[in-house]
């Protein structure tokens, strides 16, 4: 006991002289091996009595250990007191470069070392070579992030190689940056920067190590036709956020909508998915305007994105329906409970989602193409459902990446006037072949293609027959790079010895060499329903969608082939329905009444028959792309108003529309021949001083005089088609094309 005794009063003193050791050196320890000490002797002490006898240097030995074992990261927190990130950031992260030199001050030697170099690249130096060192190697090439700088590190933090030793392993070392908000080490500046931008692009700028959501407090929330949505700052970035909005998308929303409003009018309740949530504001529209009338489903693949659209849902005051395997919070519904207001949102691939289930209307918009979701939307597809696709990417539509064309759509396309077109023509012409696979057949309703985006809107038709009368509509196209006239070609698996004679243009035979080349295959059929579009419109008056009601009205006129000024719409008590395609559209009462026959199976058969023969009128009214009226004018000429030049084409016995593809292209089945020879008549020379009084003198060197054979030529032919029965039609285009009163002059 005396010897105990003893020991305790020899640690007792050895305890205080470390205790003023450690006062002296600012309390360094903060009283940790103190205490330490204290339960290592008290554990030595219980445990045996052996043990009692413990020397100063074993004690030393302990403190030292325990010191050693602490994270050596106190370098790295003495400047940043304010900091809002975490204490655990590297030292080559700071606010100021006198915060390196601090760290470079902390040995009490003259020469000091570089923080951020080893011993091997710089050797300790002086104050006044240190501090250019550092602003000049690791300061200048900073990296700046809210307020903070990630310098250069030259430090052993990327792994080495096993293999390499001595030499090696130091040239392996190279230069990095360390990243404030995650562990990563970077090579280059650049790569740096961009590896920033990725964070702030997805809201990663709060925790560092660790990736999580944005707070609420950085959301912003838009609102469009009724409906709030929060997004982040950068909501307009794709492929770097998780909640890409594109404002200048509003129209194409308000386009599929009424194509959904329409089928709603059709059959309900009727179960429409959003494949592709992002925010989920077209499905929030879906469910908040139409209401009872549709079930809504939003996927997306990406857990913040689903989050996002669950807070959504609930900013609109929606419900969520969850599935079985999720947990049902307190403002979910679980499956058995459903009510109007009730939106479903899943989060599993795309492809999945279609394969397991089955929908009425199914909207496509990937980023990018969506070529890749076709064979999943039509396997389970209803019959007569609808499926809407927007493409956004454009470069390889519109033939400015043309082997991504061919690649994606198995489709050759060149730039031409009419580029716009083509490329709606080629994604028809890939749904069709996607709805063929699947026994499946389509009816294009609408086709958009406009800056952004490319939009097709089809309706599904089951059974094998309409899946090969589909097929047979995608067909090549003939395209004369020379005066950019365009036919489809023939049907049929004959090889033609010159395929040139389907062109209506003369140029192989005047000019040298191949001047035309093979497009396609493309779609060939119309693209546009006219019944549809018109009830698209009414339900755009009626919801009050203003952006979309101008589009749709040239829409109608570009379907029916004629211009604004003939544009009318019926009222509802002037309408009545009529069998299209095994649904019922709204036409004129008089369509009705003058087929209409006593007893109801044959009036019945009369009006099948009726909706048939309107159908392939419907679809040989508006005929095959347009003409750009800049592309074809005459130089030295000045053409008439587009307005003006579409009367004189109407008057000339064609028909004529504007086109929503080109502001100044004319859709007209007119042929580029006749075209030019309108524009020409009407157009007036540029400078006609010296002209005022004499006679016009046309392009190429056509005098006047000159035409008098011709008119007569003229006559005679329109004689001969008179004789052999031919209509009038012709006759009056030909007399109306060419001038004849130079002949009585």
């Amino acid at each position: 006991m005396a010897a105990a005794e003893a020991a305790e009063a020899v640690l007792g003193r050895q305890q205080e002289q470390q205790e003023e050791e450690e006062e002296n050196h600012g309390h360094e320890g903060s009283g940790e091996p103190a205490a330490l000490n204290g339960v290592v002797v008290s554990e030595k002490l219980k445990s045996n009595n052996l043990d009692v006898k413990i020397t100063e240097s074993e004690l030393e030995a302990e403190v030292k250990g325990a010191e050693e074992e602490r994270p050596r990261e106190s370098d790295s927190n003495i400047l940043d007191v304010s900091s809002d990130y975490p204490r655990d950031k590297h030292i080559s992260i700071q606010r100021h470069l006198a915060d390196l030199e601090k760290l470079a001050d902390l040995r009490e030697d003259e020469k000091k070392p570089c923080p951020l170099c080893p011993e091997e690249k710089f050797k300790a130096c002086y104050s006044h070579k240190l501090h250019r060192h550092l602003q000049n190697l690791h300061w200048k090439v900073s990296v700046e992030f809210e307020g903070y700088r990630m310098c250069i590190c030259h430090l052993s933090c990327r792994p080495v190689k096993p293999n390499l030793v001595g030499d090696q392993t130091l040239a392996k070392l190279g230069a990095h940056y360390h990243c404030i908000i995650c562990s990563a080490t970077i090579i280059r500046r650049t790569d740096m920067i961009g590896h920033i931008n990725r964070h702030v692009n997805k809201g990663e700028t709060e925790s560092r190590f660790i990736t999580v959501r944005a707070p609420k407090s950085s959301y912003e929330v838009v609102k469009e036709s009724a409906t709030d949505v929060q997004v982040l700052p950068n909501h307009s970035t794709p492929q770097k956020t998780d909640s890409y909005f594109n404002p200048k998308m509003k129209l194409n929303r308000q386009l599929i909508f009424c194509a959904l409003a329409v089928l709603a009018g059709e059959r309900k309740p009727i179960e429409c998915l959003d494949a592709f949530g992002a925010t989920g504001i077209m499905g929030l529209q879906w469910a908040k305007h139409l209401r009872s009338s549709v079930k809504v489903t939003i996927n997306d693949c990406n857990e913040n994105s689903v989050t996002m659209i669950k807070e959504n849902c609930h900013l609109n005051k929606m419900k969520v329906k969850l599935n079985i395997k999720e947990e049902d919070n307190d403002e979910t519904v679980g499956d058995g409970e459903e009510n109007s207001d009730t939106i479903e949102v899943t989060k599993m691939d795309a492809n999945v989602i279609m394969h397991l289930r089955s929908f009425d209307f199914i909207h496509l918009d990937p980023f990018g193409t969506s070529v890749n979701y076709l064979d999943s939307a039509f396997r389970n597809v209803r019959n007569l459902g609808i499926v809407s696709l927007t493409s956004t990417d454009i470069s390889s539509l519109y033939a400015k990446a043309q082997h991504v064309a061919l690649r994606h759509y198995g489709c050759n396309i060149v730039r031409t006037e009419y580029y716009k077109e083509l490329a709606a023509r080629t994604v028809i012409a890939a749904v069709t072949r996607a709805a063929a696979r699947c026994n499946k057949g389509i009816e294009v309703l609408l086709a958009v293609a406009l800056e952004h985006f490319v939009l097709v809107v089809v309706r599904v038709l089951r059974g094998p027959t309409p899946a090969d009368d589909s097929a047979k509509k995608v067909r090549y196209l003939i395209h004369c790079q020379w005066c950019e006239e365009r036919v489809f070609q023939k049907e049929g698996n004959m090889v033609e010895e010159n395929p040139y004679q389907q062109l209506l243009c003369d140029c192989h035979g005047s000019m040298p060499g191949k001047t035309a080349v093979l497009l396609g295959p493309l779609w060939s059929g119309a693209l546009f329903n006219t019944g549809f579009l018109r009830r698209m419109l009414l339900e755009a008056v009626q919801y009050g969608l203003d952006e979309a009601q101008p589009l749709l009205k040239t829409l109608v006129c570009e379907a029916e082939c004629t211009t604004l000024k003939h544009f009318s719409t019926h009222s509802p008590g002037d309408e009545n329905k009529q069998e299209e395609c095994g649904v019922y559209i709204k036409t004129p009462n008089t369509s009705a009444e003058s087929y209409l026959v006593h007893g109801k199976r044959k009036s019945e058969e009369v009006l099948r028959g009726a909706a048939k023969r309107q159908r392939a009128e419907h679809s040989a009214e508006h005929p095959p792309f347009y003409y750009n009226i800049h592309r074809h004018s005459i130089k030295g000429m000045n053409m008439p108003k587009l307005n003006k030049f579409l009367n004189y084409l109407s008057e000339a016995g064609y028909r004529v529309s504007r086109t929503h593809f080109d502001p100044m292209g004319v859709r007209t089945n007119a042929p580029l021949v006749q075209f030019k020879t309108v524009l020409m008549k009407y157009s007036t020379p540029t400078y006609v001083g010296a002209q005022a009084e004499g006679p016009v003198h046309l392009p190429g060197e056509i005098q006047v005089g000159e035409e008098v054979p011709a008119a007569a030529e003229i006559k005679v032919e329109e004689a001969e088609l008179a004789e052999d029965g031919k209509s009038g039609v012709t006759a009056a285009v030909f007399t109306q094309s060419y001038p004849t009163h130079c002949a009585a002059d």
